[in-house]
């Protein structure tokens, strides 16, 4: 083993170490022979570099060379010379096949081009538009009756109904398991309805809802359901390509020559109207939206959509001033519904621009707004004083206005329309003087429940406001929403009170960001701060998660795990299974 060592090392110094070497390099590629070169002369200048340098250039990742075409080579050559030229082409080949970045990029979506509409120049002439084509909305599919082995029944009875009224029967039936169909409301609104619908056959019949018999049809929708569940990977593909080609052509339009994401193009399909909290027309029929029914909004010289065939819109207009694509009127509560874009698109982004530009314009003069309304809590109009607190609790607690409600909507407030019930006055509470207790239902029913403390002449106000008063009587009685925003654009141009909410939320966003974020973080931190900034705002605001169907059985179920014993033989059970 020695004498071998020994030969290679006099191989290695000897005399015939030059020839050795020409003929190695006679077999490497000229390819190589450029790199080596290349490497050489680079190489002679490091001798001027400091250690710390040559260690930081070491420390990188080496730029990666495209790959090189080998060059033609002479059949004469010796078999030597192929097989060291083919693994050597072979070994850059597949170092380049690793590191290209053509290889890795191939299953990319090519980048969309970005409409950089922020950039042009605005105009304030009242123009949203001066190009605008879409394919209309997509209407609900028609109704498929039930099998024929599927039956309602009344008074132990099957009855076949007409079209329209299984129809509407099918709605009931599928929320059978729902807390609604328990609610007297919901059934008296949703029997009224589905008699509307019937025949006079079916009339004369069906007299009680309570006699009336869902469970065989809802045990066929539960079927359905746990079909669709059931899918196969392929079937659900299937589906989603049917989506997405749908998307492609009914969700997009072309506004001003830029292709803009429609937000949301299908026209809600027929049911039975939920509402919010204890809406007093929970249960009654959302009617089926038809062509005829619905406006169009496209620019003069574009394609008017097709309405579906054996149809016709109820209007086409082409009005530049307002940003909807179609509308019309549901029943429920004769309002206006729209298809609007996609909050990602210019008309929107525009939109929301100018609601943070206005609320930077009241950050110039918030100073001055508050200094106001302080000095108004003295003064010796009372309705005066009522503004000066009301605005006090829209800057401070960012609560919503609040509007009128008729009976017929659901029972929502918000500041202007607080009531004597909403209130409770504590000269002291955990510590705190001077406390107000407020608790309502905001918007969309959330409950708002807050005890903050407040300056002593705002408390002495709330407390005169509530003298002589009893339960549904208003706490601002000379005050509304209408007046006080009046009396804002009066201090600024395009303030609401709703602009208060916007200014504290964002500015509550900043501070929380200012002080959560560390510009050295890694991602998850900053991501982290972010988010805890977010819930800030969201306390400030309000914004909360309705209580999902599922939170007693989840509740229950915690419960139990929490009440076994960790030594007990269902709990080592359970942790060997998770």
């Amino acid at each position: 083993m020695t004498g071998v060592l020994n030969n290679v090392s006099h191989v290695g110094n000897g005399t015939s170490n030059a020839s050795i070497k020409a003929e190695v390099e006679d077999d490497i590629p000229l390819s190589e022979k450029l790199k080596r070169s290349r490497m050489h002369s680079s190489s002679s200048d490091d001798d001027d570099i400091p250690l710390s340098a040559k260690l930081a250039q070491m420390s990188k990742k080496p730029k990666l060379e495209p790959p090189v075409s080998p060059q033609p080579r002479n059949k004469s050559q010796g078999d030597q010379r192929k097989e060291h030229s083919k693994s050597s082409n072979e070994k850059i080949k597949k170092e380049n096949t690793l590191s290209s970045p053509s290889k890795v990029r191939k299953h990319e979506k090519p980048e969309e081009e970005v409409w950089r509409w922020w950039e042009e120049q605005k105009k304030d002439d009242g123009v949203k538009w001066k190009f605008l084509e879409h394919k209309g909305p997509l209407f609900a599919p028609p109704y498929e009756r039930l099998p024929s082995s599927v039956h309602f029944h009344y008074d132990s009875k099957p009855i076949k109904l007409s079209d329209h009224a299984e129809e509407v029967a099918g709605f009931y039936a599928r929320m059978l398991d729902h807390d609604y169909t328990t609610k007297e409301v919901f059934n008296h609104n949703f029997f009224r309805d589905w008699v509307k619908t019937m025949n006079e056959e079916e009339r004369r019949t069906i007299k009680s809802l309570s006699k009336c018999d869902f469970r065989e049809m809802h045990q066929y929708f539960l079927k359905l359901s746990e079909e669709r569940k059931n899918r196969t990977k392929e079937e659900k593909q299937k589906i989603k390509e049917e989506n997405l080609q749908i998307q492609n052509e009914y969700g997009y339009c072309i506004l001003d020559g830029h292709k803009q994401r429609i937000g949301n193009f299908r026209i809600e399909p027929p049911g039975l109207f939920r509402g919010r909290g204890n809406h007093p027309k929970m249960g009654m029929l959302k009617k089926r939206i038809m062509p005829e029914d619905v406006i169009i909004n496209c620019s003069k010289d574009s394609k008017v959509p097709a309405p579906p065939k054996g149809h016709k819109w109820k209007e086409v207009r082409h009005d530049n001033s307002v940003t909807w694509l179609a509308c019309w009127t549901e029943n429920i509560q004769n309002s206006f519904k729209y298809i609007m874009l996609n909050p990602s698109s210019r008309l929107k982004g525009e939109k929301d621009w100018k609601k943070y530009e206005t609320a930077r314009c009241l950050h110039k003069v918030i100073d001055k707004i508050r200094a106001d309304y302080r000095a108004d809590f003295k003064h010796k109009e009372m309705r005066i004083r009522q503004r000066a607190v009301a605005l006090y609790f829209i800057d401070k607690l960012a609560l919503r206005a609040g509007n009128e409600k008729d009976e017929d909507e659901a029972d929502t407030v918000g500041c202007c329309s607080l009531r004597y019930e909403h209130i409770k006055l504590h000269e002291e509470l955990n510590g705190q003087p001077y406390v107000v207790e407020f608790d309502f239902l905001g918007k969309d029913s959330i409950r708002y429940q807050n005890a903050v403390s407040v300056p002593k002449r705002v408390f002495k106000n709330v407390k005169l406001f509530l003298k002589n008063k009893k339960e549904n009587d208003d706490l601002f009685d000379r005050l509304n929403t209408t007046v006080l925003n009046q009396y804002l654009r009066e201090l600024m141009d395009g303030l609401t009170a709703k602009v208060f909410r916007t200014y504290n939320a964002s500015r509550t966003l900043e501070e929380q960001l200012e002080r959560l974020t560390n510009p050295d973080d890694p991602p998850h931190a900053k991501l982290l701060a972010y988010n805890r900034a977010n819930r800030a705002v969201a306390v400030l605001c309000n914004h909360q998660r309705s209580v999902p169907k599922s939170f007693a059985k989840s509740m229950e179920n915690l419960q139990k795990k929490v009440q076994i014993p960790y030594n007990s033989s269902s709990y080592i059970a359970d942790r060997c299974k998770t």
